[in-house]
């Protein structure tokens, strides 16, 4: 049976190699703002039979057990993990992060999806019209539209979502735009596309949006970020374990590769 090992210890290695290269994402994103860090499921694949439990044995007895042989593993899926990440305060005033549940919206560029993408990381910018974008190479435009004066200061955010300053010639502080944010039923169904965002799916469920610390939402915190929920250690402990297993199933295919070898040395004689 050294060729079931050789298969078995085949696709061992090949859910290693898939596994490995999460790891590899997750680490080369620790410095990502509003990054998730990703774990790769494995599942057991099927069974050869070869005998069932409860058969007739001798003694008008029953099998105790049955006979099985496992054929291998697989990856099953990526799953992502929503724990927060750490708060990284900063010194700009439209940098923000969500404390608990929800994303920013954003718009995408027509034909891709509904044409919003939903995203943790909070490095917004004032573009040249004054609009909030993301701060990334895109520059996705923040939903609901929000436009800054090119004369205002002092501007912030409120927990609840207010962007508010002052302009020139207003006593009072002047309200420029409500931010709201979305959540799902099930954001581990979301889909990845880069770019610190995602795109939701059947499978993520229909966005439920509302105001900042309302209703279950998380609230807003201006002049600070969150950064990626990455933890180094955790990730270089399953690269060691990983990388053993590896190895490991490496071992067993040399095994049966010798064995098979002896088999046909032996029938040939």
């Amino acid at each position: 049976m050294s060729y079931i090992a050789l298969n078995t210890a085949a696709s061992g290695m090949s859910a290693c190699s898939t596994s490995l290269d999460v790891i590899a994402n997750n680490l080369a994103n620790a410095n990502t703002n509003g990054f998730k860090a990703s774990r790769a499921n494995f599942e057991d694949l099927f069974y050869q039979e070869f005998d069932q439990p409860g058969l007739p044995a001798g003694n008008a007895s029953q099998r105790p057990t049955g006979l099985y042989v496992g054929l291998g593993t697989q990856i099953s899926g990526t799953q992502l993990n929503f724990t927060q990440g750490p708060t990284q305060t900063t010194t700009q005033w439209s940098d923000m992060l969500i404390n608990g549940d929800g994303f920013f919206q954003v718009e995408l560029p027509s034909g891709v999806s509904t044409g919003i993408g939903y995203t943790r990381a909070g490095n917004f910018i004032a573009n040249a019209e004054g609009q909030l974008v993301l701060g990334n190479a895109p520059g996705y435009r923040l939903i609901p539209a929000i436009t800054i004066p090119p004369d205002a200061s002092q501007l912030n955010v409120s927990q609840d979502g207010i962007v508010s300053g002052s302009v020139p010639g207003q006593a009072d502080p002047q309200e420029f735009g409500q931010i709201t944010i979305a959540r799902f039923v099930n954001p581990t169904g979301l889909e990845t596309i880069g770019g610190n965002v995602y795109l939701q799916t059947a499978a993520s469920g229909e966005p439920l949006e509302g105001q900042p610390s309302i209703d279950g939402f998380g609230g807003i915190q201006n002049n600070a970020l969150e950064a990626s929920n990455v933890d180094p250690v955790t990730e270089l402990v399953s690269l060691i374990k990983t990388q053993r297993t590896f190895e490991m199933n490496s071992q067993v295919i040399q095994a049966s590769n010798e064995t098979l070898q002896n088999i046909t040395n032996l029938a040939m004689r």
